[in-house]
């Protein structure tokens, strides 16, 4: 764990060239972003998704927002409503956006007004494997990921698959923005631990926002 001496003000890391570590940056409104999860959930529910390649995705996921993005025997794509329900996304709460766009400013990118955020539910030993985020139609505007509840290991490679990655533990609280230069890095998340996180049980939440269209 970072928390070694019980500070608990926020700080900064950089991890590569338009890249940036906010630690603890959601830590104060991870209670209430929990909740509003709770409630995109209760009318989308978490699903785990079929890859083009007929894999089922360990990590379950909902969206919300305009746009939501989905994977199935067609591709990856986004789309305004949910294809197994015929139903719009649930909208994006208001404390979401905010939390997007203050974050992205502090990294850097201050004009960020997400349309889409995929939030992802890790239990144990689900995981995401290395990847680009490329399916969105402005590549200028950056990522905003946010850890919520357990530890993770966080990947964050180069231009090509087999790239050297850098690993780094994500705790409750921390976003990752990245963006420009380090836009269409591979990334990924290794294998969630088991563990039992006083808000969360025994999940990893991650919200990651994108402007989509």
């Amino acid at each position: 764990m970072l928390d070694l001496f019980g500070d608990d003000a926020p700080w900064q890391e950089p991890l590569a060239e338009g890249a940036v570590i906010l630690r603890r940056h959601a830590r104060d409104d991870a209670t209430a972003l929990l909740k509003e999860i709770e409630t995109v959930a209760a009318q989308n529910p978490f699903a785990h998704r079929i890859t083009p390649g007929g894999y089922r995705m360990s990590v379950a996921m909902t969206n919300c927002g305009d746009f939501g993005w989905s994977t199935d025997a067609r591709g990856y794509q986004y789309t305004e409503h949910d294809a197994s329900s015929g139903q719009r996304w649930p909208a994006m709460p208001e404390r979401f956006r905010l939390l997007a766009q203050q974050c992205a400013a502090e990294a850097g990118y201050s004009s960020f007004n997400p349309d889409a955020c995929l939030i992802n539910r890790y239990a144990p030993d689900a995981k995401m494997t290395l990847h680009q985020d490329k399916d969105e139609r402005d590549l200028r505007q950056p990522i905003v990921s946010v850890s919520l509840g357990l530890p993770a290991v966080f990947q964050f490679g180069g231009f090509e698959r087999s790239d050297a990655v850098t690993r780094v533990l994500l705790e409750h609280g921390d976003v990752v923005v990245w963006g420009g230069p380090s836009r269409l890095r591979y990334h990924g998340v290794l294998p969630l631990k088991y563990g039992v996180h006083p808000q969360t049980g025994a999940f990893r939440y991650n919200l990651t926002f994108r402007r989509a269209h």
